[in-house]
């Protein structure tokens, strides 16, 4: 009952959201502007769309291997893509991951391994693109002149980053009474792992580079977007603009980000000076794309070995 009432909010907020932003788009001027050229640009951010798969994978290969839950590259790229047509097609913005988690615990690494490697990839993500924004802040704050826009991207990042400090601290806790809670336990496990991964001599630079690749990577498919519409936007604007936005899409308040996406899109191009309606232009159209990834995703499920073997009966949701 309480999944139902957590997927049926979720799809208010993102129809509430879309509802809002749509009204700000002038669909017959999109379609208008998507020409011969425009398709080819689209079909670029799909070749980028699916690179950044191809690179998300490989990341959570060197992290599953520290999880004691091995994978081929081949097969972390066919979770990878089976994952994304769940995230399409679930009423969460986790779905693609706790598909890749049944998928990885159904087999000898066990279900615990299979979700410490899940969440410290979630983990990473995170921290990382934090890191990018508060890099990138100088240069944001000259392109955010608005106060409150100043304010918004703030308190955003360094929430984001303040939950990812706070979660790598916890590893170098020995407190005794910690180890007595079931939950935080399993929290300061994924905590050790993520400290290794990240600060290892081993694989830290590693895991580092394909981190600030997969987020360099989902900017250049909104500029992609940008240029199959001929929006009149710089790409140093797209590159400090799309971070802050995906970091409040990472919030799992939607289905596939939907709505969230556009509404902060929006959001942040009025701040910056730019046009609103173009912001959600970009937006569709992204999302668009990761959807036009995700039905490829579908079609590797359907011809997926693991879903000719075994079906799951049913895929728990935990927020």
């Amino acid at each position: 009952m309480r999944q139902i009432l957590l997927s049926t909010a979720k799809i208010l907020v993102s129809a509430a959201l879309l509802y809002l932003a749509l009204r700000k788009v002038d669909f017959s001027d999109l379609v208008s502007r998507l020409g011969f050229s425009g398709a080819g640009w689209i079909a670029l951010a799909v070749a980028v769309t699916l690179l950044q798969v191809l690179v998300s994978a490989l990341r959570w290969r060197e992290i599953s291997a520290d999880c004691g839950a091995p994978l081929t590259v081949a097969r972390a790229v066919r979770y990878c893509m089976i994952g994304s047509f769940f995230n399409q097609t679930l009423p969460s913005s986790i779905g693609g991951d706790a598909m890749r988690l049944w998928l990885v615990g159904q087999g000898p690494a066990g279900w615990r391994a299979a979700a410490y490697s899940i969440f410290v990839d979630r983990a990473i993500g995170l921290i990382a693109l934090a890191v990018l924004i508060v890099a990138s802040l100088p240069w944001s704050y000259r392109l955010i002149g608005d106060p409150q826009g100043r304010l918004a991207l703030l308190l955003v990042d360094f929430g984001a980053l303040a939950a990812g400090g706070g979660f790598l601290l916890l590893g170098r806790l020995h407190w005794p009474w910690l180890r007595n809670i079931r939950a935080i336990n399993h929290l300061r496990a994924c905590s050790v792992i993520t400290g290794h991964a990240i600060f290892g001599r081993g694989r830290g630079l590693k895991i580092a580079f394909l981190s600030l690749l997969i987020h360099v990577q989902a900017i250049v498919i909104a500029w992609c977007v940008v240029r199959a519409i001929a929006a009149p936007i710089h790409f140093s604007e797209i590159f400090l603009l799309i971070p802050p936005v995906m970091l409040i899409t990472m919030l799992p308040i939607s289905i596939a980000g939907w709505g969230v996406r556009e509404a902060s899109m929006a959001l942040i191009f009025g701040y910056a000076g730019l046009a609103t309606s173009e912001g959600v232009n970009i937006s569709l159209l992204y999302g668009a794309v990761f959807f036009v990834v995700g039905a490829l995703g579908g079609l590797v499920w359907i011809f997926s070995v693991e879903r000719a073997e075994k079906r799951p009966a049913s895929i728990e949701l935990t927020e």
